[in-house]
């Protein structure tokens, strides 16, 4: 069993008075955290599933009563899939203020669904962490360093779902399986989705521009749609845990581009499941792209799992001038980094941007020293 980071974080917050929500895509593993967590070793936990009929009309319309009943001598509430039931916030804001001594734990695959439903029932009563699939720290935990490094290939094409790292035989078969049944289940359920074919063009297209500026009108125009449309399903994308954006850093510069945006996969296997490549690095047009991808969601990976407050940029400029990530700290540092996929290559950092926005750090991100990127403080 891979021991997931956020597990000491959550077992200091058990029966603190405030629910604890996890939040992730379907098949990261939330379900078998909470089963590490406290379902397999204790006998005082009812668990439901929002995606059965029966819960969803068991916690329709409670009340303090029915709930103290429905829980009995239960000390922890366990609801898997909570996006799915109806005020589900109303459900679990009478269990922390009227049923104290019971320790809520909810978890969804949708965060546009489930966060609608709680963010005001629930303010001020609720953790909340984000579950992706598994991390390099987590891989490198689980086994060792070399070992993870020499399985960088491998997470590039395939990915990290628990699944693709625990069943090494059938990891394509697996990732068709999560991109065809599972990756846009939720997403077609939400409001105003009118066309669920929609989504698996825009996921497409997104894919094939990882690393490149993403244009909606272009994407509207590629797929038959209006702009308005592709940017309400990009945002169902990213409430979903599939994407991610990076907007641009705009701030002193007269030719920098102000409204630009990139948008990465959270999953490198996802990502070539989508597009349907799973040929060999050495095989592939697009490494860097996939490289960039790579660093970028384990970057993101380690910043939660830390707790970091940074901000994340990318910059260029209409003459083409640009670096990949720029990271703002909470003493507004910056750090700049390009990713290269050749080892012998140096990243290009623009003396236009250095010397407007002079970096504490600046660094090229290669195969040879990616581990001091994702691991900063190998003591930790």
């Amino acid at each position: 069993m891979i021991q997931r980071s956020m597990v000491n974080s959550i077992q200091r917050k058990m029966f603190g008075g405030k629910a604890i929500i996890v939040l992730g895509a379907r098949q990261v593993g939330k379900t078998t955290l909470i089963n590490d967590l406290v379902l397999d070793s204790r006998d005082d936990v009812l668990s439901l599933n929002g995606d059965d009929a029966d819960v969803r009309s068991l916690l329709t319309d409670v009340n303090v009563d029915s709930l103290i009943r429905l829980i009995g001598d239960n000390k922890i509430l366990f609801i898997d899939e909570a996006q799915r039931i109806p005020d589900i916030g109303l459900v679990i804001k009478i269990c922390v203020d009227r049923i104290k001594h019971v320790q809520v734990i909810a978890t969804g695959s949708s965060s546009f669904e489930l966060l609608q439903s709680i963010q005001e029932p629930l303010t001020g009563r609720a953790w909340q962490w984000n579950m992706y699939p598994l991390s390099f720290q987590e891989l490198r935990d689980h086994s060792d360093l070399l070992t993870e490094k020499r399985r960088l290939n491998e997470r590039l094409i395939f990915g990290t779902y628990p699944d693709i790292i625990n069943n090494p035989n059938t990891q394509m078969e697996l990732l068709k399986l999560l991109a065809g049944s599972y990756l846009y289940r939720d997403l077609e359920r939400a409001p105003g989705v009118a066309r669920p074919d929609l989504l698996e063009k825009i996921t497409k297209a997104l894919a094939l521009q990882i690393g490149s500026e993403v244009s909606t009108t272009e994407i509207a125009r590629l797929v038959g749609a209006d702009r308005l449309t592709i940017e309400k399903y990009i945002y169902l994308l990213e409430k979903a845990f599939i994407i991610f954006r990076l907007p641009a850093l705009n701030r002193n510069i007269r030719n920098e581009i102000k409204k630009g945006r990139k948008f990465y996969f959270f999953d490198n296997g996802l990502r070539n499941a989508v597009i349907n490549n799973f040929s060999p690095i050495h095989s592939r047009a697009d490494v860097g792209a996939l490289w960039e991808n790579y660093c970028m969601a384990e970057r993101i990976k380690m910043h939660e799992a830390r707790e970091n407050n940074v901000l994340s940029y990318f910059w260029r400029t209409t003459q083409q001038q640009e670096i990949d990530l720029i990271e703002e700290d909470s003493q507004a540092n910056l750090s700049v980094f390009e990713f290269k996929w050749n080892p012998g290559k140096r990243g290009k950092f623009s003396k236009t941007f250095l010397n407007a926005y002079p970096p504490k750090e600046k660094r090229t991100i290669t195969p040879d020293n990616y581990d001091e990127f994702l691991l900063p403080n190998l003591m930790d």
